[in-house]
């Protein structure tokens, strides 16, 4: 266990809320997208200090660690992160019953991802690993669809500035959420290729940029659209 790693992962996620909620707009209407953003790394910390302290930590007959407080942590945060792109996508125009429809199948496709995820690591056979490693894959597929599919499609009818900040803000998540899988191939879970520290440094590096570099990159993004947004809607009253 790399206790070091888990402390620095706690500190810079709790620094990392408390600067998002500074920061980030309490108004409208992007209020909202503050308040999620920032609750993500607080999440992010709690589980962090968890893995310090080897609470849900474990050990397999092989040696390997499974650190379930991981992925306690990802099926709540990137929930959370799914909600608000799904609210930018709609910018507050879509009916409750079809806004509700996209983050329920979008949320769903996301946890079962993540469970499966872990069952794979839990599995002892090889055979059994993998194919749940697949249909983990499978999920992520379909979160992928909705997010580059009808979401995008939804987002760009409502103006190039806020179609644009959607497009960048997940180009960025998807980028570092395919690098997850490949590090649980690689590591101590899947084909043991790299060791158990390189893989927990490696998932906390991708946690910081997922979770906290990610938050001010959609914040500007979104902030700059909306005003783009309200600026042309004005010049056509």
């Amino acid at each position: 266990m790399d206790q070091t790693a888990f402390l620095a992962g706690f500190t810079i996620m709790s620094l990392g809320s408390l600067a998002i909620y500074a920061t980030g707009k309490k108004t409208h209407p992007s209020g909202h997208h503050t308040l999620l953003h920032a609750s993500v790394p607080f999440i992010a910390a709690t589980a962090y200090l968890a893995m310090a302290f080897g609470i849900g930590t474990l050990i397999k007959p092989d040696g390997s660690a499974i650190y379930l407080a991981r992925y306690v942590d990802w099926s709540i945060t990137t929930p959370i992160l799914l909600a608000s792109v799904v609210l930018a996508a709609f910018h507050e125009r879509g009916r409750t019953g079809e806004v509700g429809g996209y983050l329920t199948s979008i949320i769903v496709l996301d946890v079962l991802m993540i469970v499966t995820g872990l069952i794979s690591s839990l599995a002892g056979a090889p055979v059994v690993k993998w194919v749940w490693f697949g249909w983990s894959c499978v999920a992520f597929v379909g979160v992928l669809y909705l997010l580059w599919g009808p979401l995008k499609a939804l987002a760009t009818s409502r103006g190039k500035a806020l179609g644009d900040a959607y497009t960048k803000n997940v180009s960025f998540l998807t980028v570092v959420w395919f690098l997850y899988p490949i590090v649980f191939a690689v590591g101590p879970e899947g084909l043991k290729i790299i060791t158990d520290s390189a893989s927990v440094w490696a998932i906390l590096v991708m946690d910081v940029v997922a979770k906290v570099v990610y938050a001010f990159y959609a914040a500007s993004n979104l902030d700059k659209a909306l005003t783009q947004h309200d600026e042309a809607r004005d010049s056509f009253q």
